[in-house]
């Protein structure tokens, strides 16, 4: 992957619907605040889908100046996902490892 071109990193977990806009409070307290506080930080996002199981996929999507940014928000290994404390509160199902994109155009 080149270290300079903008990157697009992507997790996703499950929660419970009911408890959506509670866990999508929180990541904006600490997931999304800490990627937008990170230099190198282009902007993120929270999406969320309903499976209609009585879970709802939460995928959260922050965009980097470059692939070297991501390591000021995740450390050295930056495919390892990070987590908050209320995170296993809510988390029913969670990517472990997250996914990193070259912004192509």
């Amino acid at each position: 992957m080149d270290e300079n071109r903008a990157v697009v990193r992507m997790w996703r977990g499950v929660v419970r619907t009911e408890e959506t806009a509670q866990y999508v409070a929180y990541v904006e307290r600490t997931g999304m605040r800490a990627y937008r506080s990170t230099p190198g930080n282009l902007d993120a996002w929270i999406l969320t889908r309903d499976l209609g199981d009585g879970t709802t996929e939460i995928v959260t999507v922050s965009r980097w100046d470059s692939l070297a940014s991501t390591r000021g928000f995740a450390g050295d290994d930056i495919d390892v996902a990070v987590f908050y404390p209320e995170d296993d509160r809510f988390l029913v199902a969670r990517d472990e490892s997250v996914r990193h994109w070259v912004h192509a155009s």
